[in-house]
């Protein structure tokens, strides 16, 4: 079956929600649904697709708070977060939205996933890799040659890693050994701006110099 990704991008963060699914299939993925969760009910009801389940690749508000209106239409969609970042489903202040003036919470969590954990919704296997240093619990969804990546890997860039909880080396500690691991075609949806690959990162994206350069360095002796 052909794999189909359509992004909604939400305002005012620019947050990407994915919704996700296999062609012909009834059900689908939605992939951190964000301030503008109206969007990704017009898309669902176009496609005529239910939802098998809500994944949120990390607790920050932009990416969750689309979780109640997703949970209110489909009430039977498990919603999922690693296990690090569940605490900041319920707590305005941890997921951010305090310091904004509008504090917002998502219902809690109906499964916590791990690093290393496989699961499966909507006929779409997918492997869980933790990837700290955005924030604590920071989760992506490797399968089928695509990474649901939140704030992890951008094009041409990397996720914050100055927020509470956040740290640097744990964030290219994690794309180093989790992400640029993968095949080089393999697609990245970030949870900010356009789709790139595992391999144009590792080329081209300024960030990842020093990681370009040990390799490079290695090849040669």
């Amino acid at each position: 079956m052909k794999l189909l990704v359509r992004r909604i991008v939400s305002q005012p963060f620019a947050e990407n929600t994915y919704v996700v699914w296999q062609e012909g299939a009834g059900d689908a993925l939605v992939v951190d649904p964000g301030l503008e969760p109206e969007l990704i009910l017009e898309l669902l009801k176009r496609e005529r697709l239910g939802v098998a389940a809500v994944l949120n690749t990390h607790g920050h508000a932009d990416h969750i708070a689309g979780n109640q209106a997703m949970k209110q239409a489909y009430p039977s969609a498990p919603l999922v977060i690693g296990e690090l970042d569940a605490a900041m489903l319920t707590d305005p202040v941890l997921n951010l939205s305090a310091a904004f003036g509008e504090p917002m919470v998502s219902p809690a969590a109906d499964r916590t996933v791990k690093d290393g954990e496989t699961i499966e919704y909507a006929g779409i296997v997918l492997e869980v890799r933790h990837i700290p240093g955005h924030s604590p619990g920071h989760v992506v969804y490797v399968g089928l040659g695509i990474v649901l990546g939140g704030d992890v890997l951008f094009q041409g860039s990397i996720g914050r890693y100055d927020f509470p909880g956040g740290s640097y080396a744990a964030l290219m500690h994690g794309i180093r050994t989790k992400l640029l691991t993968l095949p080089p075609e393999t697609v990245v949806y970030p949870g900010h701006g356009g789709a790139t690959t595992v391999g144009s990162e590792a080329e081209d994206n300024p960030f990842l110099e020093p990681t370009i350069q040990v390799v490079a360095s290695a090849k040669n002796q």
